[in-house]
């Protein structure tokens, strides 16, 4: 990461958050963007305290306005972009209380929609030109999720979107190859606010907690520091050969169809 610059979208909280930290820490100068100032201007501060070097910017990924800002603000800063961390992204039960597929509202989807993959094509779109400049191994790393490539519970807007997502790693891996090489990677249950909200909204949250925690071979929730090392890795030079992948980070889920609840 070292003198690389990295954009980071939803980067106040989560794995955003961990993965802006991390790239700091080796050696990237970071810009952090959120819609939560307050957040981000705190991760900002934590990056500088612990001498890394960073600057927030506000941006709504669901704003073209918004995004070009972002794309023109690390520029001006830094020079150029480097790395893209699409990481921004809304769960349903965020925003509505109404979730199985045939019960959510279309302005709930077209909100997930927006934030989710809209924004993630949106961001590429206008980090593209800056990318295809950079000489120091540009890459692109998108976040999707394992609901992109299963069915879980009041998650349909969700799930469609980072299915979407998947796909869209791979046609821009085609497109931007190969100067710029782009992957995402898929988590289970992470310890993110996100993650907790969709446990708090749920009928039956230990139901959930259950059925989600306990399909993990290893019996715990993620940590966003452990899926950050992996957005490290494949926005680094040690993953210079790997693009239009997605990968499971998922403590073993999706490798059976058991349960140790």
């Amino acid at each position: 990461m070292r003198d690389r610059v990295c954009v980071v979208t939803g980067g106040a909280k989560g794995i955003g958050r961990a993965a802006a930290m991390m790239m700091a820490e080796r050696g990237g100068r970071v810009v952090v963007s959120d819609v939560d100032d307050e957040a981000g201007a705190a991760t900002v501060a934590e990056i500088g305290r612990a001498g890394g070097e960073a600057l927030y910017v506000h941006c709504d990924v669901r704003s073209r306005d918004d995004i070009r800002a972002l794309m023109d603000a690390a520029v001006e800063a830094y020079g150029g972009i480097d790395l893209l961390h699409n990481n921004a992204g809304i769960h349903e039960s965020s925003i509505a209380e109404q979730l199985t597929v045939h019960e959510l509202d279309e302005e709930v989807w077209e909100e997930v929609y927006e934030i989710n993959l809209r924004g993630v094509w949106l961001c590429t779109k206008y980090a593209a030109p800056h990318l295809l400049r950079s000489t120091r191994g540009p890459a692109i790393v998108n976040a999707s999720s394992t609901g992109g490539v299963l069915g879980y519970p009041m998650a349909s807007a969700y799930g469609a979107t980072k299915g979407g997502v998947i796909v869209l790693t791979k046609t821009t891996a085609v497109d931007l190859g190969p100067t710029v090489r782009c992957n995402c990677y898929c988590p289970a249950a992470v310890d993110t606010p996100m993650v907790s909200k969709y446990f708090e909204t749920a009928e039956d949250p230990d139901a959930i907690i259950r059925a989600l925690v306990g399909s993990h071979i290893i019996p715990r929730l993620g940590k966003p520091e452990e899926v950050a090392r992996l957005v490290c890795f494949l926005g680094s030079d040690e993953a210079s050969w790997i693009t239009g992948q997605s990968f499971i980070i998922d403590g073993g889920s999706l490798a059976w169809r058991g349960t140790n609840a």
